[in-house]
């Protein structure tokens, strides 16, 4: 007599039944927290000092016109040396130079909040943008490696582009509330404590990934792609402090865009090339990054604009107007985690066209803004919605910008993303600032009327540019399989 046969615990997949959802490990779910925590922090970075800035100038004797350097020695760190670095994780090691750079941020912050003078924060500030710039490839790197190209990538994908959104938005929040009920001190003091718990946990949790065979670093093309960098966000920066047509601001611009120029062909010659020619030209690079570009210069900057607006017109206090950008981070957290699921679902491009449509509109709704307090409900209801609408286009951008790739290449992949991302938050508001203030000028009226007739023109400037980098994407952006049952 034959056994019976046994009835299996999960029934077999069929056309009707579509398999179970991946799910993670306990310990992917353990890396993913770390990752995602030091990657929070580092979001928080960018914003905590900007509505503290007047405050830590009177404290250290930053005379007015200095001021923008506390940021901008930050972001021309941040933003210059991602792709080196990106690169550098893959010679010594993804998860070596993860620890050291949160190590780095650690000791930094320390400094910055023990600082007695410009120079010391200045350097702080130098140091914060250099570990930055290694923590932030060098931990996606590790979060595509460690999540496969499928369901559970597009999902961790989703969470660290919705934290980090949240994090910038956190970032004014809590530069608010610690300058108000403590001290602009603790604005970099509060890292400490994190980074050393990352530092402690990591070695344990993270398993280390890196190519097989250990590349070459391409000095020549490092030296144009980080010099071009540099004097293009500088140039940016300058723009917005000084306006467009000062001699510094040309130099620095034209300068460093040949330098861009001269990389691509330096890295046609180069034997072990910082960025393989045949990446840059992937459609899914190209236009991915195009677009991530896009959906970090107009949200960073749309909040720096809607800060004129609520401290310039409306008088909100600097607390004040971070807690109004609270309402903004619950939209990117809910648009972060539904992210994942909807390029799963319908595919990378019609998410970031949906996305980018969806927060196109919303922010040119604020176009109708007025002097008047009761405007306030508008604000709050066009940056929920277009926050949820950026980030649909983030997560759509870095699932774009890393799939097709080999883990050997994803150093690569992730330090192009991260470039993006960290000069898209850099590029934004100066130039932004630099339109707004061209409207102020014109009108010659520095006034509540003035400033919102500023900020009106460059929201509408925001706004079209939002949907230009949906219409491109929807044009340029192959199909891409979901992974919807049939």
């Amino acid at each position: 007599m034959s056994a019976p046969s046994r009835t299996p615990s999960h029934p077999a997949p069929t056309a009707d039944r579509p398999a179970p959802a991946a799910r993670m490990t306990s310990r992917q779910k353990l890396v993913l927290t770390l990752l995602l925590g030091a990657q929070f922090m580092i979001a928080v970075d960018f914003s905590i000092l900007n509505v503290a800035l007047p405050v830590v100038g009177e404290g250290l004797g930053f005379a007015l016109r200095d001021l923008q350097w506390i940021a901008t020695a930050f972001a021309l760190a941040a933003a210059g040396f991602t792709l080196l670095f990106g690169r550098v994780a893959d010679l010594v090691g993804r998860k070596r130079l993860f620890i050291g750079g949160m190590a780095v941020l650690g000791l930094s912050s320390a400094l910055g909040g023990l600082a007695t003078s410009p120079e010391v924060l200045l350097t702080a500030r130098v140091l914060q943008g250099l570990a930055t710039a290694a923590v932030t490839p060098a931990g996606l790197a590790l979060l595509t490696t460690a999540f496969k190209e499928g369901p559970l990538r597009e999902r961790a994908l989703g969470l660290n582009g919705a934290l980090m959104s949240a994090g910038f938005t956190a970032g004014a929040i809590l530069g608010g509330l610690l300058t108000d009920l403590l001290s602009w001190r603790w604005a970099f003091l509060v890292n400490v404590p994190v980074a050393a718990l990352v530092v402690a946990l990591a070695p344990a949790v993270i398993t280390d990934s890196r190519p097989t065979e250990r590349p070459r670093l391409d000095i020549p093309g490092a030296a144009t792609v980080t010099g071009g960098l540099l004097l293009l966000v500088y140039g940016l920066t300058q723009a917005g402090a000084t306006g467009w047509t000062t001699p510094t601001t040309l130099a620095a611009l034209l300068t460093g865009l040949a330098l861009l120029v001269g990389f691509w062909f330096v890295e046609k010659r180069a034997a072990a090339p910082l960025v393989p020619v045949r990446i840059l030209k992937r459609r899914s690079v190209i236009w991915g990054n195009t677009t991530g570009l896009i959906a970090f210069v107009t949200e960073t900057s749309l909040v720096f604009l809607l800060t004129l607006y609520l401290q310039e017109v409306l008088g909100y206090s600097p607390l004040a107007t971070g807690l109004a950008f609270g309402v903004l981070g619950i939209g990117t957290v809910i648009g972060g985690t539904l992210g994942g699921r909807v390029v799963g679902r319908y595919g990378t491009r019609a998410t970031i066209v949906t996305g980018g449509v969806v927060q196109a509109l919303a922010t040119l709704s604020l176009v109708a803004l007025g002097t008047s307090g009761d405007w306030i409900r508008l604000l709050l209801a066009a940056t929920f919605i277009g926050g949820i609408g950026n980030m649909l286009m983030i997560v759509g951008f870095m699932v774009t910008a890393t799939s097709g790739l080999p883990d050997d290449e994803q150093g690569l992949a992730t330090g192009l993303a991260t470039m993006t991302q960290q000069v898209g938050i850099t590029l934004g508001i100066p130039v932004m600032s630099a339109i707004a203030t061209a409207r102020v000028t014109a009108l010659g009226d520095p006034g509540p009327e003035g400033v919102l007739s500023g900020v009106s023109v460059a929201i509408l400037v925001n706004s079209a540019l939002v949907l230009a980098g949906a219409l491109l994407a929807g044009t340029f952006l192959g199909r891409r399989p979901t992974n919807r049952p049939a």
